[in-house]
């Protein structure tokens, strides 16, 4: 155990260190005008985080390293600086990205280093004591409710956003306060069902063609609602539970299949969205002519770090905690009650693009320290989790922990954790997990 733990940090360091060269490089290379250089050099340090962090025993799913090459990665894009949207950055903008990342990878790293590694061979998978027959009545449950909360929406407000056409913005006017949160709630119910199936190998052939068509309906409403992240995280968000569950690695022609199933539906949610490649280009405003499923992916990744130095460039003065206590004034209705707890600007390139990177209201509320401290934070969740997916052996833990996942290789892309539907799902899965009841370890030390 000591010695693979030597080796692991050694493995580590060796990642680190190729980022702590290339990071001053990338520096210098975007301030002399030197776009391309920056980007790939950045681009490089983070596959090598990336990859020698997937050489630690453990989970499958790595937390770190998919952070790493998110964010690292994310920002190794932006400086390509491929669209006129993308300035200079500012200098802060530099110390507070190398700060973020180091915090949480060097607070991993001691956490790895002060407690350890539990062992790797045994599987969350098999019913362990859960009630499959709850966690099915559950998961249909959750469908039924969701579809309800879609039907009401869509007759109170008249309009299906699928069917809808030249309203490029239809699904975000689809919304009803409260009520919407029980119609995404079918995101996770995909997750639930990969649960499912791999903890109940011998269930009636009645009971799995229902909790197929439950993980079919559901992925029906994000289709409906034109919805391309919410299809986006229920299906990367099942496939992550599914092999935190069976403690497997994602084969190669699993992810070609994927990647090829959701192509044609998120092309397709695109156009529904009266999308055109004429509309999306004269937002993207791309220096050279790309072809738009280049140059969306692109913009939707690099311009949230753009935002966030427009943010570090423009923003006033601190806001101390009113832009991370959003989910409590939302989910709690006092943002209706009193509007200014919420009437605060978004700092942005471009009033259509909106999405943020992972730590854009930590600095807006407390600027460094907030950084610093969330992303302290995010480390001792990830050290927590990484421990506990090894012992706990509750089945609905890795939905949680795959959520968690989709949301680090995310982490480019929002504000995750400022986002009152982020914690409804948390509550989503509690709910769930206290329905079904708790678990019992196979070596017999009691529930989890």
């Amino acid at each position: 155990m000591r010695g693979n733990r030597v080796r692991r940090t050694r493995a580590g360091g060796a990642g680190l260190l190729v980022y702590l060269i290339a990071y001053p490089a990338c520096i210098l290379f975007s301030g002399s005008g030197h776009y391309l250089l920056s980007g790939l050099v950045l681009l490089l340090a983070a596959v090598a985080l990336f990859l020698q962090d997937l050489r630690k025993p453990g989970a499958p799913l790595l937390l770190r390293a998919v952070f790493s090459l998110s964010f690292v990665g994310g920002q190794a894009l932006s400086c390509l600086k491929l669209s006129r949207l993308q300035v200079d950055w500012e200098p802060m903008m530099w110390c507070m990205c190398f700060l973020a990342f180091m915090v949480f990878w060097l607070t991993v790293e001691w956490g790895n280093r002060r407690f350890g590694v539990a062992d790797e061979g045994r599987r969350m998978g098999a019913s362990g004591g859960i009630n499959t027959d709850r966690l099915w009545l559950g998961t249909v449950g959750i469908t039924v409710i969701s579809w309800i909360s879609f039907l009401a929406e869509a007759k109170r407000l008249g309009y299906v956003p699928l069917l809808v056409r030249g309203v490029p913005h239809a699904y975000s006017y689809f919304h009803i306060s409260g009520l919407h949160y029980f119609t995404v709630s079918a995101v996770l119910v995909p997750a639930f069902a990969a649960v499912w199936f791999g903890s109940t190998p011998r269930a009636s052939a009645g009971k799995r063609r229902g909790m197929a068509a439950c993980a079919v309906f559901s992925l029906l409403i994000p289709l409906l609602c034109v919805s391309r992240f919410q299809l986006l995280l229920s299906v990367f968000t099942a496939i992550a539970s599914f092999l935190v569950l069976e403690r497997s690695r994602l084969p190669v022609r699993t992810v070609l299949l994927t990647g090829a199933a959701l192509i044609p539906l998120y092309l397709l949610l695109t156009a529904a969205r009266s999308h055109s490649a004429a509309y999306l280009n004269g937002i993207f405003e791309m220096k050279r002519n790309l072809p738009v499923f280049v140059s969306q992916p692109y913009i939707y990744i690099a311009n949230n770090y753009d935002n966030l130095n427009c943010l570090i460039r423009e923003l006033p003065r601190h806001s101390f905690g009113l832009r991370m206590l959003f989910p409590l004034w939302a989910l709690s209705g006092l943002k209706l009650i009193v509007p200014s707890l919420t009437a605060l600007p978004l700092f942005v390139t471009k009033t259509e693009l909106t999405t943020l990177t992972l730590f854009y209201d930590a600095w807006y509320d407390f600027g460094v320290l907030g950084v610093v401290s969330f992303s302290a934070l995010l480390a001792l969740l990830v050290l927590w989790m990484e421990h506990r997916v090894r012992d706990s052996h509750h089945p609905l833990f890795c939905v949680f922990y795959a959520q968690i996942a989709v949301y680090l290789s995310l982490s480019f892309f929002t504000t995750w954790f400022s986002n009152p539907a982020t914690w409804f799902y948390f509550m989503e899965i509690a709910a769930l997990r206290l329905f079904v009841g708790s678990a019992t370890r196979r070596t017999g030390y009691g529930p989890v």
